[in-house]
């Protein structure tokens, strides 16, 4: 079945862009000519999208975010609202810096908090969950909980969502009954 993408009146998606089926484009967006957005997406109010943007399936970007130039979102990402993306590491006014963008990747299933900042040049791992204000200037491994100014791992979550706590090397999510378990310092999921 084929779902029809939504547009409100008040939103400008400029010719070029690349929507799938299944979006929702809210009040006041405006999409760049030159984003590639997946299937069943979610714009909120106030959402800036750039040129050089890549958006998989299932993204849900709330209000008032603006996703630059150079940062791609794999599938089922959520930003919270008033997150922040950069794509310029020491910018000014006077000095122009365009062609020293540096990218930023968030990897599938990963949560960025209400009024987090991504720092650019950095990859967001896997389900990794940003913690609401946190301000993260290195790359973050799949599964972490990230919390603070500058952002500092707290712990892990499960794909769910879930903080999990750990018995050994060993835990399992709450919710799913996933079990994840500890290598070198990284969480896996261990695969049924």
């Amino acid at each position: 079945m084929t779902t029809a993408t939504t547009i409100h009146p008040s939103a400008i998606v400029d010719e070029g862009a690349v929507l799938g089926e299944g979006c929702r484009v809210w009040h006041f967006v405006h999409i760049s000519a030159g984003a590639h957005i997946g299937r069943g997406c979610s714009f909120g109010q106030n959402v800036f999208v750039g040129n050089d943007v890549v958006i998989g399936n299932n993204v849900k970007i709330q209000n008032n975010v603006s996703v630059y130039d150079a940062v791609t979102l794999e599938d089922d990402v959520f930003c919270g609202p008033s997150m922040v993306f950069t794509n310029v590491y020491n910018p000014r006014a006077a000095v122009t810096r365009k062609a020293e963008y540096r990218r930023t990747l968030v990897r599938q299933g990963a949560t960025l908090g209400a009024n987090s900042t991504i720092v650019c040049g950095t990859t967001i791992g896997r389900y990794a969950f940003i913690g609401a204000g946190a301000v993260v200037n290195r790359d973050v491994p799949d599964f972490a909980l990230m919390v603070g100014v500058p952002a500092r791992q707290s712990g892990w979550m499960s794909r769910h969502g879930e903080r999990l706590r750990f018995t050994g090397n060993e835990a399992v999510c709450p919710h799913t009954g996933d079990r994840y378990r500890l290598v070198d310092a990284r969480c896996e999921l261990i695969e049924s």
